[in-house]
């Protein structure tokens, strides 16, 4: 029993020496007042993020020449296209947009399709496509998204020939642009979200010629390259922040 009782005023004088948790508040009486009041965040809906892609690009080269081209010898009749599939090339976005109506979000994306180059013993070929796109999703429970977007490509070309000036060697281009996007994703905490998504997006291209062609005689030739279609199959990661 005197164990018992010196075990109490043990107690009794080490208690107040204790801190009370943040949240408590000693009251006159000797009781305590609760005093922390948490408060849920809620998301305004706005968010903003960035991604990096994969690109698989699609297109046909139609070349043509005027006559005295082939007569000369400098190119041959089987000069005539190039064609293109499943073309690899990196590049990368930034986007910001809203979620309204809980499962459907509007976005706003400017991106860079990437950079592509291809070279022969006559000329050397380039093409990059930065874009604009306005897309809208529509989010499943499961954290599946499904998409579809509008917005204008601008694919930038650039043709080096052997016997050109180079006055017109580089075209810019406006063409319109589309997509479908299929996507998945995944909350990293409450503000972050992990997102991975294709997108299947097709743009008109762009005519390209090139008239300062001379050739050893000192004749002037023109070159002309048609890119008449586009087809971009993009993989890619992101991170976006919601607010």
């Amino acid at each position: 029993m005197k164990k018992l009782v010196s075990l109490a005023v043990l107690l009794a004088f080490a208690t107040p020496a204790v801190a009370a948790p943040s949240y408590l508040t000693r009251t006159s009486d000797g009781g305590y007042r609760v005093t922390y009041d948490y408060t849920d965040k809620a998301k305004t809906g706005w968010y903003v993020g960035g991604r990096a892609d994969l690109n698989f690009w699609n297109w046909k080269n139609k070349y043509s020449v005027d006559d005295a081209m082939v007569d000369l010898g400098i190119v041959n009749g089987d000069y005539s296209s190039d064609k293109y599939s499943f073309e690899p090339a990196f590049g990368g976005s930034i986007f910001g947009g809203k979620r309204f109506a809980y499962f459907w979000r509007a976005e706003l994306e400017a991106g860079y399709l990437g950079y592509f180059e291809d070279k022969d013993a006559a000329a050397e070929f380039s093409m990059q496509i930065p874009y604009v796109m306005l897309n809208g999703y529509y989010d499943f429970t499961n954290g599946l998204y499904l998409g579809a977007g509008v917005g204008v490509a601008v694919p930038i070309t650039t043709v080096d020939m052997v016997w050109a000036d180079g006055a017109d060697r580089t075209e810019y281009g406006v063409a319109p642009m589309a997509g479908i996007m299929l996507g998945y994703s995944y909350d990293l905490d409450y503000n972050l979200v992990l997102d991975f998504r294709y997108r299947l997006s097709a743009m008109t291209g762009l005519d390209q010629r090139i008239d300062n062609i001379y050739d050893n005689h000192g004749g002037v030739h023109w070159f002309q390259n048609d890119i008449d279609f586009i087809l971009d199959n993009s993989i890619s990661i992101g991170i976006r922040y919601e607010f």
